[in-house]
């Protein structure tokens, strides 16, 4: 079982069939006979900014789904520094991983609060032995994971700091809304893309400077994307 954090607050018992992101999340296409199949409880826990939810090698026995807010997978390089390989938003599933090996390979942090379903991976693999519905959504899960894997890699490890930093921009715009976008902080947007914290904050400020994005809070996280095409430019 995952151990709860004593940041962590628990929420009580899930209600699935309520859920507001369950046309999202892993059992978004379950039917009302199917619920009959779990036997066990699935919980909601919320987690402050900063804590760990997960660490790297945990075995765990369940699987969380990110309904809340975001969560950075974080992994150390060989060279000891931490390397963001991407990023969770709602309706993710986080240690999808385990039902294979057991284990997780990433430390998942929670950015700002966050709120999960913690679901036994028993109810999972009983749910994905009777359930087609799951078993497709199980497919379809481990396929957009490891295309975002693929696309995090090829978008934010190649091309000049100018391209990496649009191209960072573009990914975490709102899904409800694409001229919006909520950044990380620069320390952790340096992470994701191998740059100096320097050279993120400058980037940023140039493209607000030419017009490109425009600034929403004080806090320099909040911009309205003003020029898409700009952000795309390999200049």
């Amino acid at each position: 079982m995952i151990p709860i954090k004593t940041e962590s607050a628990w929420k009580g018992t899930s209600d699935c069939r309520d859920c507001g992101i369950r046309e999202l999340a892993l059992f978004g296409d379950l039917q009302e006979q199917d619920f009959n199949l779990i036997h066990s409880p699935i919980d909601d826990l919320a987690f402050a900014s900063g804590v760990t939810i997960q660490s790297r090698g945990d075995q765990v026995s369940h699987l969380l789904t990110l309904r809340v807010g975001m969560v950075k997978l974080v992994r150390n390089s060989v060279d000891g520094r931490a390397r963001i390989v991407r990023i969770l938003r709602p309706g993710d599933v986080i240690g999808l991983e385990a039902l294979v090996s057991g284990q997780v390979d990433n430390d998942a942090v929670a950015l700002a609060g966050v709120k999960v379903c913690r679901i036994p991976v028993a109810v999972v693999n009983r749910l994905n032995e009777q359930t087609p519905r799951v078993h497709q959504r199980l497919l379809s899960a481990w396929h957009k994971s490891l295309k975002e894997a693929d696309d995090w890699l090829a978008d934010l490890n190649f091309g000049n700091a100018r391209q990496r930093v649009g191209n960072l921009i573009l990914k975490m715009r709102a899904s409800s809304d694409a001229d919006l976008v909520t950044l990380l902080s620069r320390e952790d947007m340096g992470a994701m893309m191998d740059l100096q914290l320097e050279t993120v904050s400058r980037t940023i400020s140039a493209f607000v400077r030419e017009g490109i994005i425009e600034p929403l809070d004080k806090q320099g996280r909040i911009y309205k994307i003003c020029d898409t095409a700009a952000l795309q430019e390999p200049n």
